[in-house]
């Protein structure tokens, strides 16, 4: 998938873009809304490619009421989702994922009480899209178009999506994930050792936030579905490895396929490749090499919440100094405690990601 995510100025975006033409039939007013955001210098996310526009993304804060037509949601922090739109050649990819989880994400770190989005009926992906992340629908304001909101006050753990960016409280364990650092940084490529946030925020919403890592374990793992994981970096250049392997971000996984156990093959070659789909960053040849070299591979599926960020990453040396290195990392098993004291070693504000 060829283009890229960007932070634009609404100036610097073509409005006669075909892209649009659907906001303009669903809205008269939009070309004087999109000429006041330009004049007001604001931005959006927006994807380009060589055929032009992918998808738009304009998040805005808020603290009103919201009328619906029976009843009316009082004044909160909220943010909104003002505009979201997927190009048609874009629909089932991982762009909206994306965008949905830059929103949420931003959401998370303004400690806004809502988020909500407007949507019209008809736009039944978009919709599934958003109820898949736990919005609610709470009524359908004046115009006619339904209101999806999630609160940080109701959230839905039954899944790691519908919780996300949140991690849910009631994890008994929690692990960690090693990944050599040629394919850590192209999985998680926002997650390396530097970079901004609004350039972390363009990566992640063209790469999606869910993540496939085939591991290759020396013997059976202990990851459950629902458990928290840090990932880690290994490093595999000149220097001290202890001070240059990293923690730099954690997931929470939502789905464990044995592929092989033991040299039995339990998922033919075919379905392997067809199960990783886009969302890992190995080649089908790759994928082919690890399947045929390996006794034991294991498809690990995570949801990825959050980052450490640059200067925050947890190398080696301190998980060791604080016995939270005791074996190889595949057989670690963190109590719920220990996790979070490796999120705070990362400068994460817990109460912030773990809401109870």
């Amino acid at each position: 998938m060829a283009g890229k995510f960007q932070w634009s100025k609404f100036s610097k975006v073509d409005l006669d873009d075909p892209f649009f033409d659907s906001l303009k039939e669903d809205y008269e007013e939009f070309p004087i809304w999109f000429a006041k955001k330009s004049a007001n210098n604001e931005s959006a996310l927006v994807f380009h490619d060589e055929q032009g526009i992918g998808s738009f993304l304009y998040l805005k804060e808020e603290n009103e009421p919201i009328e619906l037509t029976h009843g009316v949601l009082p004044a909160v922090p909220r943010l909104k989702i003002g505009t979201l739109r997927l190009a048609e050649r874009f629909r089932g990819q991982r762009l909206g994922e994306g965008a949905i989880g830059v929103s949420l994400w931003r959401w998370q770190e303004k400690y806004l009480e809502e988020i909500y989005v407007t949507i019209f009926e008809k736009h039944t992906t978009l919709i599934s899209m958003f109820e898949h992340f736990g919005f609610n629908h709470v009524g359908k304001n004046l115009r006619g178009e339904c209101v999806y909101l999630k609160s940080r006050s109701s959230i839905d753990y039954s899944n790691a999506y519908k919780a996300f960016p949140f991690i849910r409280p009631n994890f008994n364990k929690a692990g960690l994930i090693p990944i050599y650092e040629n394919f850590h940084d192209r999985l998680f490529p926002y997650s390396e050792l530097k970079g901004h946030k609004f350039e972390i925020e363009e990566e992640t919403a063209g790469n999606g936030i869910t993540k496939v890592y085939i591991a290759t374990p020396y013997a059976p793992m202990h990851y459950t579905v629902g458990e928290p994981v840090g990932i880690y970096r290994i490093f595999q250049g000149r220097g001290q490895k202890t001070y240059k392997s990293v923690i730099t971000s954690y997931c929470t996984i939502t789905r464990i396929e044995d592929i092989k156990v033991r040299g039995k093959c339990r998922v033919s070659l075919d379905d392997y490749i067809k199960n990783a789909g886009n969302k890992t960053v190995f080649t089908p040849e790759e994928l082919t090499k690890i399947y045929q070299d390996n006794k034991n591979v294991v498809l690990l599926e995570m949801v990825y919440n959050g980052y450490f960020g640059k200067g925050h990453n947890v190398t080696h040396k301190e998980l060791n100094d604080n016995g939270f290195f005791p074996v190889h990392p595949y057989n670690i098993e963190y109590s719920k405690e220990e996790f979070i004291k490796i999120l705070e070693m990362g400068d994460v504000n817990v109460q912030n990601v773990i809401i109870d």
